[in-house]
């Protein structure tokens, strides 16, 4: 499922109207009868129970509100039309939509800073409210009047359909321009925008319906949007089912460098991970000193003793043996518990420099990554690479404070994937997945109970697992993590969110997948 851009959808709009011959009113109309449609299926007490006020700016936002009202009306609902802004101020095709609604027998009401009791009026006798202030072009932050009037609507208590994009909202970003509509619904024309879909946008957008409004495909593909979000249905298309005639040398051997003192678990469920993920075969390498600890807890994996420092931490001096470990591998994850030692940073330097398999790198291994820096030598044709990292992680790969990363998650995923040539998975709320030339994917499932020790080795074990399975890069990514989300929410459905460990999650792997697989046959 694409999500744009303003700059997207607007270059989407103009082609269908210069090069399509498709008049923007047409598309006006077509998003605020859609709208007025689902408006209907999901609230249908509007018809009997107050009706609907329609808030609405002078701009085309403004215009879709417009033609919202007028298709409820003809439904029978009462609608009140709230104009924020002079009558006179309105202009083009809006303008249009404004005089259709009155030739409907339709009414408008202005407000001003000193006088909004007919907005107070027309909350207080209405069951549900629509959003049509602002739409995609709004810059600067909410002051004044269009403030005041946002802060009466949310304190209204009312259902509020948000058209497009709650107003105030960062379309691009989510983040609040100062204040912005808390939206029950929102509905997207032609496709959601990004500042709905990412955090915190998504909680002022609230549930999203999508109306066609009819773009051509050539459009479309003419602008070509980068970003798309995973939903149930994407996953489910990028699983593959298994061949009857499969062996456990058909979906790969997975290589696991990860454990060390103290930190054996994150060995322990990153290769569990793989192995419920689907991995044919996983070897575990851990530093010699720790392998029995590691051996005990999974005993579908084998191990393999890498050199011990004498503490448990991994030693320099003897490569042969990581050349052993990796020999006929399908793909690599390393850095779970590794530590972050002179031997771990030489290590994570040789595979970064030659890339001889597919590899993830997670939690010790990024910190190495981050000492070693974006600069590092890269091989023309070496395999991929996947980092996983948690916003902390980000700020030392990128140099950035963690509050600038989090200000802008998507941005900071496309900058890490470009500096390091690498698929980037961004964790946390609504994680995002970023490819090297700027494509980029956000995740949507997940929940708050994630938010524990060890998940991110389950992550990062699912995603080295797909690799190992010939998964290419730009479908490992989004699929592991929808994968882990979406095993979360399934656990959380069950037995809450507080309390869910990590090593909840690799057992209910396969009841996940074999959903999804369901849910693409019928598809």
């Amino acid at each position: 499922m694409i999500v744009t851009t303003a700059a997207e959808m607007r270059r989407m709009d103009a082609l269908t109207i210069e090069k399509h011959g498709v008049p923007g009113a047409v598309l006006m109309e077509r998003a605020g009868v859609g709208a007025a449609t689902i408006l209907l299926d999901r609230f249908p007490h509007v018809r009997t129970h107050g009706g609907v006020v329609v808030v609405a700016g002078k701009g085309n936002n403004g215009g879709d509100g417009f033609v919202v009202a007028r298709a409820l009306k003809k439904k029978r609902v009462r609608v009140d039309v709230i104009l924020v802004a002079a009558a006179g101020d309105v202009r083009g095709d809006a303008k249009a939509k404004l005089h259709a609604w009155r030739r409907a027998g339709g009414t408008v009401r202005t407000v001003a800073a000193d006088r909004l009791e007919p907005l107070a009026r027309a909350l207080g006798r209405a069951c549900c409210v629509v959003d049509a202030l602002f739409g995609t072009g709004l810059g600067g932050e909410i002051t004044g009047l269009p403030a005041e009037v946002i802060a009466m609507m949310n304190a209204a208590g009312l259902p509020t359909v948000a058209l497009d994009v709650p107003s105030g909202l960062d379309s691009d970003r989510g983040v609040p321009l100062g204040i912005a509509i808390e939206a029950e619904l929102t509905i997207a024309f032609a496709a959601p925008k990004i500042g709905t879909v990412i955090l915190p946008g998504a909680r002022y957008a609230g549930e999203i319906a999508i109306v066609d409004i009819g773009l051509p495909a050539e459009a479309v593909a003419e602008v070509a949007p980068r970003t798309e979000a995973v939903s149930a249905l994407d996953a489910a298309r990028l699983l593959r089912p298994r061949n009857p005639e499969a062996h456990k040398g058909t979906h790969g051997h997975l290589a696991v460098i990860a454990g060390g003192l103290g930190k054996t678990g994150a060995a322990i469920l990153a290769a569990r991970a793989a192995t419920r993920a689907g991995a044919g075969l996983v070897t575990i390498g851990c530093p010699s000193g720790v392998l029995p600890i590691v051996a005990g807890g999974i005993v579908e994996a084998m191990t393999w003793p890498l050199p011990d420092d004498g503490t448990g931490r991994l030693a320099s001096g003897d490569d042969r043996a990581f050349a052993q470990l990796l020999a006929e591998k399908h793909a690599a994850v390393v850095g779970p518990g590794i530590g972050t030692n002179a031997a771990s940073n030489d290590l994570v330097r040789r595979l970064v420099t030659t890339r001889p398999l597919p590899l993830v790198l997670d939690a010790d291994a990024l910190t190495c990554l981050g000492r070693i820096g974006a600069g590092h030598d890269r091989p023309t044709d070496g395999a991929p690479l996947v980092l996983t990292p948690h916003p902390g992680e980000m700020s030392r790969l990128l140099g950035d404070e963690t509050v600038a990363i989090q200000a802008d998650r998507l941005a900071a995923a496309r900058k890490a994937a470009a500096a390091y040539d690498a698929t980037v998975v961004l964790k946390g709320a609504r994680t995002i997945v970023a490819m090297p030339g700027g494509r980029a994917w956000i995740n949507l499932s997940g929940n708050p109970g994630l938010a524990a020790g060890g998940t991110g080795d389950v992550l990062a074990g699912i995603v080295a697992s797909l690799l190992a399975q010939g998964y290419p890069p730009d479908e490992a990514g989004p699929l592991g993590v929808f994968l882990h989300g979406h095993a979360a929410d399934r656990i959380a459905g069950r037995q809450g969110m507080i309390g869910l460990v990590a090593s909840d999650l690799p057992a209910e792997l396969p009841a996940t997948m074999r959903d999804l697989l369901r849910l693409a046959a019928d598809a």
